[in-house]
């Protein structure tokens, strides 16, 4: 192995935290390394909708949304497996955008802000040793003081340092496949639709170039009751949904292949893990029926960066650190995810969302509580 170059700051992983947090600590000038196993432009399993309440932030960093000709989200429609719907105004709305063209255009303005950015490094092992770090990656040694870790829902470093939520045993929050497509398909462009079925749901949503997301999430059971076989699982259960019916009857997929993820869990986790600090879902999943995952990690990319920025500066120790990240994550973010589990748990249930669909209905004030509470403020 080659040792030992060393940066201030060292991020596991260049997703939407970890771009964006490199980019807030580069424009402070620290060195600032990103280890990001793949290259860009990717596909990745994601409901590709962000809340309006990024958009301030992400304008700050340099990506101009005002002017990319993004769609503009601003009603929802929830139907059960019969078809029956309701369609409610979101008070904030949101702008629909895929993974592949905004992590790459994150990582060309985290390149051009002068951040060390290596494609196709994954990182192994993470050392923590008397107040510093040693990562391994790919056939290098890196050397830093604060390590952050952004490297998804669910990784071999989290499987590696038996975290509680890997070691639990399978059950109904911590075992979804998720499975994504991108289709042509004449959708609404202000529309978002989540269309339930037995054991899951699916969104439905525009993004760049006139071209949908189409994304759902079920259990690993209701998977293998169709033999594991994803076509069989549409056609035998998703179909029963006449929105869903006509959704993938009529669509041009545009894909050879979905894009799938498994093990998807949405139990609480911890936000700090061996002095690594955690961000985006590697720190806590919000169901995606909330659609705002995206915008968690954005927000969680700017918290993080006031709390390394004191540190490095000497200002606060590092648990002071720690502990200020964890509390303002917490602050931010725990009533959310809650009301997402709460929703979760009653979705992807025939009776209960039929129920669920009649009382947003009957009860204005209930819909737009759940909604607004799993909504955050522009940050």
């Amino acid at each position: 192995m080659n040792t030992d170059t060393t940066y201030d700051v060292i991020i596991a992983g260049g997703g939407l935290a970890g771009l964006s947090l490199a980019i807030l600590l580069q424009r402070r000038n620290y060195a600032v390394l990103v280890l990001e196993k793949d290259a860009y432009p990717r596909h990745k399993v994601c409901g590709e909708y962000i809340s309006m309440e990024s958009k301030p932030f992400l304008e700050k960093l340099g990506l101009p949304v005002g002017e990319m000709s993004l769609p503009v989200i601003s009603k929802l429609q929830v139907t059960d497996n019969r078809g029956n719907e309701v369609i409610t105004s979101l008070p904030q709305g949101g702008f629909g955008i895929s993974r592949y063209r905004l992590d790459a255009a994150l990582a060309d303005l985290a390149i051009n802000e002068g951040v060390k950015l290596l494609t196709r490094t994954k990182v192994e092992v993470i050392h923590w040793n008397n107040g510093s770090f040693k990562v391994e990656a790919g056939n290098d040694v890196f050397g830093t003081r604060v390590v952050c870790g952004t490297w998804g829902k669910r990784s071999k470093l989290d499987i590696k340092s038996k975290r509680p939520f890997t070691l639990e045993k399978k059950k109904a929050l911590n075992n979804y496949t998720g499975i994504k497509y991108h289709i042509n398909y004449d959708w609404p462009r202000n529309l978002i639709g989540l269309h339930n079925f037995t054991d899951g749901y699916c969104g439905i949503s525009q993004i760049e170039d006139n071209k949908c997301c189409l994304c759902y999430l079920t259990t690993a059971g209701a998977l293998r009751k169709s033999g594991n076989d994803i076509k069989q699982l549409e056609r035998e259960v998703l179909m029963k949904n006449p929105w869903l019916k006509q959704i993938f009857g009529n669509a041009e997929f545009l894909y050879e292949a979905p894009m799938t993820i498994s093990q998807i869990s949405f139990q609480k986790k911890e936000q700090v893990l061996d002095h690594v600090l955690l961000l985006g879902d590697a720190a806590g999943v919000i169901t995606p029926l909330c659609g705002n995952g995206m915008s968690m990690a954005l927000h969680s990319a700017m918290l993080a960066d006031t709390e390394i920025n004191d540190f490095l500066k000497g200002n606060i120790s590092r648990e002071t650190m720690e502990d200020n990240y964890t509390d303002e994550w917490q602050d931010n973010f725990n009533n959310r995810t809650a009301i997402g589990r709460m929703v979760q748990s009653n979705f992807g249930k025939d009776r209960t969302t039929a129920f669920f669909i009649k009382a947003m209905k009957a009860l204005p004030f209930v819909r737009n509580a759940i909604i607004s509470g799993a909504a955050g403020k522009p940050f």
